[in-house]
């Protein structure tokens, strides 16, 4: 995740540069490049398997982070105990199930397949505030009207300051041009086709987005008069077309301390630059894994011991606006009406053609069929094309 900010605000700045100086295409490469090991790790008071990611930092032109493979990871505690991970789908997970508790310290070593050898801080489990409520409530901010998210947590001692969140957001999409039918285009020859209207063998009217949060979301209650939580995770416009039918929202909750949330301040302040010529540029963000070969080496990640609590809330559009017209569409579902023959003119077979053989338009009425046909965008006709026609397992309707 935290590799992610920093490079989504590396690709910003190069993508600004290229558009502000070149008149011309141009295939942007990296000048100068420093090698280095991403290593980002969380570890919770939640049983279960924990992760840790390794990667190398890459090029511009390469598009993605390098996994550094066959690597030696494990995580100690204070009693001794140590906790082996292995290598499993691009990431590094622990072979048994555990969770950090109260009082221990826990330490995080990763050894590379060329020796090289990496160790955090030890760290401690901040004290818990469990994530108590969400809500979500209609109101207007900056004059858009729209849905508010909050989370709540009492904390009458006190006793956590600092917090981080994370939401997993899922809603439903409902196709407004579907029908049971689609167009299939087949011939013995490429000037000898037709369309032919096939039953659909699969769901491709209703389905179900799951997005998650990419912004850092950072509270230090220490700067508030209250010593309750109540944080604003998220805000969705009325004509977000994500909450049309129903809507349900996963809020998860990191108490961490002092170092973790500075750490994150930092990391925030450089992936949220605002403009391609702020003067929030990328540099080196220090965090608490060093080299052990190489007291000098740049070392890009953070180990960190947080307590994690979460809480799933669900709603539909017409609880909260009931009466009130649905969002805009996530695409304009203009109908647009094809003349299928050839010849030049008016004839449009060919582009329908294209169109379905390449799943950029759907047919919406064939009524005059062979003949003509209205077709419009297939995110309108099959949602599939953009989303997902399997019902996630946490589903509620």
């Amino acid at each position: 995740m935290k590799t992610k900010f920093v490079t989504q605000f590396v690709f910003l700045l190069l993508i600004g540069f290229g558009l502000t100086n070149c008149t011309d295409p141009y295939k942007m490469k990296t000048d100068t490049f420093e090698d280095a090991v991403v290593i980002e790790a969380t570890i919770t008071n939640i049983l279960e398997k924990q992760t840790v990611k390794v990667f190398r930092t890459y090029r511009f032109e390469d598009f993605g982070p390098v996994f550094e493979e066959n690597a030696d990871v494990t995580i100690t505690d204070s009693d001794g105990n140590e906790y082996p991970f292995a290598e499993s789908n691009r990431t590094y997970t622990s072979v048994n199930a555990f969770q950090a508790v109260p009082g221990k310290q826990y330490q995080l070593t990763v050894i590379t397949s060329d020796g090289k050898k990496y160790v955090s801080t030890k760290e401690i489990l901040p004290p818990d505030n469990p994530l108590e409520d969400v809500t979500a409530n209609v109101t207007t901010i900056d004059n858009i009207r729209g849905v508010e998210i909050r989370a709540k947590s009492p904390d009458p001692n006190n006793a956590s300051q600092f917090y981080r969140y994370e939401y997993e957001e899922s809603y439903k999409v409902i196709a407004p041009r579907w029908i049971h039918l689609r167009g299939v285009v087949s011939g013995p020859s490429l000037y000898d086709l037709k369309v032919t209207m096939v039953p659909r063998t699969e769901e491709a009217r209703i389905c179900y987005s799951i997005d998650k949060s990419t912004e850092i979301l950072l509270l230090d209650k220490g700067k508030t008069i209250e010593n309750s939580v109540d944080f604003p995770v998220r805000f969705i416009s009325n004509q977000n077309y994500i909450m049309s039918h129903r809507y349900t929202i996963l809020v998860r909750q990191y108490v961490q301390n002092l170092h973790a949330y500075n750490y994150y301040k930092n990391l925030k302040k450089i992936s949220d630059g605002g403009s391609i010529l702020s003067p929030n540029q990328p540099g080196y963000l220090r965090g608490n894994i060093t080299s052990v070969n190489n007291p000098n080496e740049k070392v890009i990640g953070f180990f960190d011991v947080s307590t994690v609590s979460s809480k799933r809330i669900y709603f539909n559009y017409a609880d909260l606006f009931p009466g009130e017209p649905l969002p805009p569409y996530k695409v304009d579902c203009r109908i647009i009406p094809i003349l299928y023959c050839y010849g030049g003119g008016l004839c449009n077979a060919p582009a329908l053609n294209s169109y379905l053989n390449n799943n950029l338009m759907a047919i919406y009425n064939y009524a005059q069929a062979p003949d003509a046909y209205d077709i419009t965008p297939i995110e309108c006709g099959d949602c599939t094309s953009f989303s997902s026609n399997i019902i996630p397992p946490f589903w509620i309707e």
